[in-house]
């Protein structure tokens, strides 16, 4: 059997002896429904009180301005759904950047279908979204600007404090998603309207997220009926999820710095050895970038190949973003970026974690070398894009 090296951090983590220990109480002896006031249910209200509490200071926010949700998708559609439908009677026009996750991206494109005029702005070779072209796109019907904190496939860090200076000056509202970066760079939440964060991919469980909203911005809610979480997400809390996201976050944030650092001299190490390979490419900003990711495309490979010959290579890695893996289109945010489709088709993110090692790191050099070389032999992009 291969060595097994997990570099797909981004995707997802595997959530924390600590976090499970936490958890555990909540779905066998603490299981109560917050909601209810016996005893049961008062322990499963203090336990969502006192993450709740965590949460807000990982963010620097009060705690009534932290919403619970199932993750960082249903974050974003509140975000954005919300803000848009609250604040129609200022107008119907939304502004947003190319390289977006899906769960932004195609919920300004269900806006749109809705009546809503959506503004898509480009980005330069790095994935950087131009704070003038922010400023030049704003109009007088503009109710929100949603750009992320820092893309999930190229790791690219966007200027948010320089972009929600914009906003606020303009009255407009900003809102970032976070699910990259939350305890793993500082996020200063002075020109933030609404922000997005997930569970699952700081050692947390799935299925648990939360946003912050500022406490003078109005949303309209998606889910009705009990008038949980504010009323603003209706339904019986996850008591046990909300529980290891806050002891995930408060291991993080403890943690970030040291292991930032760590993280980022890995990370160093990879894209430097790797770039010695003929014909690859190093995709997101060469300085500006997340700590634990390290993407490249590599000319005249298939990066589903390349993924898998990893795979069976005992190294797990990614071809783009999780959530649209199982696609065979090229990389809307690498080909935003300005590659050409076969050239986005040949991409390769590593990503790494808490339980990411020298050796992981030297192996995954160790093999990747031979399985391109190998593939390029085979590959019929060489003799159609030569």
């Amino acid at each position: 059997m291969a060595k097994r090296i997990y570099m797909d951090y981004a995707a997802t983590t595997p959530v924390r002896s600590e976090v499970l220990t936490a958890m555990k109480p909540y779905f066998d002896k603490k299981f109560g429904n917050a909601s209810s006031i016996h005893k049961w249910g008062r322990d499963a209200k203090e336990a969502l009180d006192s993450a709740r509490a965590t949460i807000a200071k990982a963010l620097g926010c009060k705690e009534s301005e932290i919403i619970f949700t199932s993750g960082g998708t249903e974050a974003d559609n509140l975000a954005i759904v919300g803000a848009a439908f609250a604040n129609r009677e200022k107008g119907k026009h939304i502004i947003t950047s190319a390289i977006e996750h899906p769960a932004v991206l195609d919920t300004c494109k269900w806006l749109a279908k809705e009546g809503f005029d959506v503004t898509y702005l480009p980005v330069d070779k790095y994935g950087l979204v131009s704070q003038k072209e922010v400023e030049s796109a704003i109009r007088k019907d503009t109710v929100l600007v949603s750009i992320m904190h820092a893309n999930n496939e190229i790791g690219t860090i966007q200027p948010i404090e320089e972009i929600g200076k914009i906003c606020k000056a303009k009255g407009v509202l900003f809102h970032t998603d976070a699910v990259q970066t939350f305890c793993h760079i500082p996020i200063d939440l002075t020109n933030i309207d609404m922000l997005s964060v997930s569970s699952h991919k700081i050692g947390g469980p799935k299925g648990v997220g939360a946003l912050f909203v500022r406490t003078d911005v109005r949303l309209e809610p998606l889910v009705h009926g009990g008038g949980q979480e504010h009323g603003m997400r209706s339904g019986t809390e996850n008591v046990a999820g909300v529980v290891g996201f806050a002891t995930a976050a408060e291991l993080g944030m403890k943690e970030m710095k040291t292991e930032g650092k760590r993280l980022a001299d890995l990370r160093d190490r990879l894209i430097s050895s790797v770039l010695k390979i003929e014909n690859s490419t190093l995709t997101g900003h060469p300085k500006q970038r997340l700590p634990n990711n390290a993407s490249f495309w590599f000319k005249f490979i298939e990066g589903e190949a390349l993924g898998l010959s990893l795979d069976d290579l005992g190294v797990a890695s990614s071809t783009g973003s999780a959530c649209s893996s199982k696609s065979l289109e090229p990389s809307h945010v690498l080909l935003a970026c300005g590659l050409k489709a076969h050239e986005a088709h040949g991409s390769l993110r590593l990503t790494i974690g808490k339980d990411t090692t020298k050796a992981d790191v030297d192996y995954v050099l160790k093999v990747l070398p031979g399985v391109v070389e190998k593939l390029r032999k085979i590959s019929p992009f060489k003799t159609k894009y030569e």
